[in-house]
């Protein structure tokens, strides 16, 4: 039988999820830098850190590796 550490399996799924954010951020850090977009693009940016920040909070409260896998297949963090 396979143990799995959940500590080591919340930091690797919370890699995915920096990861996944960091690509969605990538064209609003352009974006926020346009004055004209600025307000727009920093509105999005503020969206997204909600949606991960929920994501965040599923993850810290996982009890095991089979939710964390669900957790990453729903949220597409594969």
């Amino acid at each position: 039988m396979i143990n799995v550490n959940i500590n080591k399996a919340k930091e690797i799924s919370h890699n995915a999820r920096r990861m996944k954010r960091a690509e969605e951020f990538q064209p609003l850090d352009v974006k926020a830098t346009i004055p004209s977009e600025a307000a727009q693009a920093e509105a999005e940016r503020q969206v997204i850190r909600d949606k991960y920040a929920a994501i965040q909070a599923e993850i810290d409260t996982a009890a095991d590796e089979n939710e964390l896998k669900n957790i990453l297949i729903t949220n597409k963090l594969l």
